[in-house]
């Protein structure tokens, strides 16, 4: 088995992990982290479909492309938690309830 087939493997893998996480869960902070989870599968996936030559190195561009998009997913993160932080502050609240 190929290195990018491994590595594609695991991304679907960790993707259908965040899925489920982000469905099963009703609390703010674990459907924060089931979406970072999701990310990484996402990140994964487009590092291992970057194009390759057996003489030269992988296309650089794909590369780029997830160092900022962990950038960006990282400071969201940071907005999320701070934002679940937040309404728990206000509300009392740790997750999505269908009480009223």
């Amino acid at each position: 088995m190929e290195t990018y087939q491994i590595y594609s493997l695991t991304s679907a893998v960790l993707f259908v992990i965040g899925i489920g996480g982000v469905f099963a869960s009703r609390h703010f902070i674990k459907k924060i982290i089931a979406t970072i989870i999701m990310g990484g599968g996402v990140f994964l996936c487009f590092v291992s479909f970057a194009e390759r030559d057996a003489l030269s190195f992988a296309d650089p561009v794909p590369h780029a492309l997830v160092i900022t998009g962990i950038v960006v997913a990282v400071a969201s993160a940071a907005f999320a938690l701070a934002l679940a932080r937040r309404i728990y502050q206000l509300t009392g609240e740790e997750s999505f309830t269908n009480d009223k």
